[in-house]
């Protein structure tokens, strides 16, 4: 299986786009992962266990350990890896457990 067009350094992109981290504005290249995006620009972490607090960052960049939950746009639970940057993205850290609702139950 061929793994050249898997791979392209993120420095070739033509476009670059503007999306924010924590308040902070950040030009990165376009079409890329926010994960990607997020690991070019050294943020650190980009969420904390909600367990214990630990810091995590992109690890797996496929989806598969989850490392990489982030807030976008008001949405908690978002896999950095798997979303695409857009232009005006408002990113922050997924802090602690997200809240259930449930819809439909019946109240007793």
């Amino acid at each position: 299986m061929p793994t050249e067009a898997l791979f392209r350094p993120l420095q070739l992109a033509q476009n670059h786009i503007r999306i924010e981290f924590e308040g902070m504005p950040l030009t990165v290249p376009a079409g890329v992962s926010l994960a990607a995006a997020l690991l070019a620009h050294d943020v650190g972490c980009t969420r904390e266990s909600p367990v214990n607090g630990r810091p995590g960052a992109p690890y797996c960049m496929m989806g598969v350990c989850f490392e990489c939950l982030v807030e976008i746009d008001g949405q908690a639970n978002c896999q950095a890896c798997l979303i695409q940057v857009a232009e005006g993205m408002s990113v922050r850290l997924q802090r602690g457990a997200r809240d259930i609702s449930i819809t439909g139950a019946d109240d007793e």
